[in-house]
């Protein structure tokens, strides 16, 4: 691997822990829980990496449409994963973030998850940003929102809208736009995340279900992707050297 060609932002949709559990015989939470050590093998290996950011599609606005009793087990599992893992993340130097309507979390994961972003804040190696209650098109439309209530206070016109300016208005303008997106479980679909920073990543899918997606599997796709040639619309004779 040429560490020099790494993905500043790789982004992860995180699929098949239930389905995985339920291969194991066991209830969908069951895979739930296996997959969180997922998350820390997949943290800790891009952080020692050199990866700057990583982030993760943890909870969509779509999710909360599941049965009432996996949603709160997951509530709950996350409440104390933040809790379990403040150890783990200032080890390894990794600051939390997050994305999505966090309002719409129950109080307790919400105040638990502000803490962690808290006591993480110093943190310089990687930044973890957890997409939780997340929705790209929800995200999108709130920037159109303020942008446009900016048009209607005079403050710009309609001609300074640019893609600079959309990408300034949502959630993710601290960062870089992902190169890389990685989704396990052998579903090829982006199920409505990120979905403008996601205009020229790399897909890489995998057949391999989330809870067994580790670092081996990881380097996997970084390879994958460092074999790839990004054009950004030129020809390949463009971007080879002189």
């Amino acid at each position: 691997m040429d560490l020099k060609k790494l993905p500043r932002h790789v982004a992860v949709i995180m699929d098949g822990n239930g389905r995985w559990a339920k291969q194991k015989g066991e209830n969908r939470i069951f895979g739930h829980r296996n997959g969180v050590q997922s998350v820390r093998d997949v943290a800790e290996a891009c952080a020692e990496l050199g990866v700057e950011y990583l982030t993760v599609y943890a909870f969509s606005t779509e999710n909360w449409s599941r049965p009432q009793l996996e949603v709160s087990a997951l509530m709950t599992l996350l409440l104390k994963t933040m809790g379990g893992e403040l150890k783990t993340l200032l080890k390894n130097d990794i600051r939390l973030s997050a994305i999505g309507d966090i309002d719409a979390l129950p109080k307790s994961v919400a105040a638990e998850l502000h803490d962690t972003i808290a006591k993480t804040a110093h943190c310089k190696r990687m930044q973890l940003t957890l997409a939780l209650s997340y929705s790209g098109k929800s995200e999108l439309i709130n920037a159109f929102k303020k942008i446009a209530n900016e048009v209607k206070l005079g403050n710009i016109s309609t001609d300074q809208i640019t893609e600079e300016l959309i990408a300034a208005n949502l959630q993710t303008a601290a960062m870089p736009d992902p190169e890389l997106l990685i989704r396990t479980s052998g579903e090829h679909r982006i199920s409505n995340f990120l979905l403008w920073q996601l205009a020229y990543s790399e897909f890489y899918f995998t057949e391999v279900m989330w809870p067994e997606f580790n670092k081996e599997e990881l380097y996997k796709a970084l390879l994958d992707y460092q074999n790839r040639e990004r054009r950004f619309g030129k020809t390949s004779e463009q971007l080879s050297p002189q």
